[in-house]
């Protein structure tokens, strides 16, 4: 099944565009893509290109890179943050100043929890002491 992806991407731009409440011609006016071409895209009939869907992206609030992976452009990283940015990023209650600063801060604590992560796995090989640095 070589449309797989293209299915995929298909089915979860109509998913965001009902959820944006949004009607297929609203989305390709304000993504400046032709309403037959929009609509081809969602039967999965076509696979845009990354321009194409940074345009949707944009007019749907939503994250580039969460649709690059659904359309199979890039690899698939961790879902959880992929989904965790495209939440934030589309939540209409808070402005883009608010919104970017809920990214620092996530990613920070993502830094913060792989660095501990990294920790415990060195400490798991010292041998039962406290202090591993200190031979």
């Amino acid at each position: 099944m070589a449309s797989l992806n293209v299915g995929n991407l298909g089915e979860y731009l109509r998913e965001q565009r009902r959820n944006a409440q949004l009607s297929l011609r609203q989305l390709s006016d304000a993504a400046g893509v032709s309403n037959p071409y929009l609509s081809q895209i969602e039967r999965g009939l076509r696979k845009p290109s990354a321009e194409i869907l940074q345009q949707l992206a944009k007019a749907l609030r939503i994250s580039a890179e969460t649709l690059y992976v659904q359309a199979g452009i890039l690899e698939e990283r961790e879902r959880d943050e992929l989904e965790t940015r495209a939440v934030i990023l589309a939540d209409p209650s808070i402005n883009e100043r608010q919104k970017q600063v809920l990214l620092q801060i996530y990613e920070s604590f993502r830094k913060e929890n792989s660095a501990d992560v990294a920790d415990v796995a060195d400490s798991d090989g010292a041998d039962g002491l406290e202090n591993p640095h200190n031979e």
